[in-house]
């Protein structure tokens, strides 16, 4: 708790990883659900994260949860604080 009245509370969202192609970052995919603004119909929007991970410990297709923090790179403001679901892989 102390740390969190010092820094702020922090974002979260909870996505799926579609890319780990660089290193110690993953593309993060976010999924919500909003309302059309004339036809009120329910639409899925996905938004896609850089998300630091240091450990390198994330597959394509992991469940996981990323917080916000300061700007690491030119696009990453993101890091990945928990691996939530693995992927299943069939060999």
């Amino acid at each position: 708790m102390e740390t969190e009245e010092k820094r702020g509370i922090r974002k979260s969202q909870v996505g799926v990883v579609t890319s780990t192609a660089m290193q110690k970052t993953v593309t993060v995919a976010v999924d919500r659900r909003v309302p059309h603004r004339l036809y009120k119909k329910i639409q899925r929007r996905t938004s896609k994260f850089l998300a630091h991970d240091e450990n390198q410990s994330c597959k394509v297709g992991d469940q996981v949860r990323i917080v916000e923090t300061r700007p690491l790179s030119a696009r990453k403001r993101w890091r990945v604080e928990k691996i939530l679901a693995s992927a299943v892989s069939v060999d």
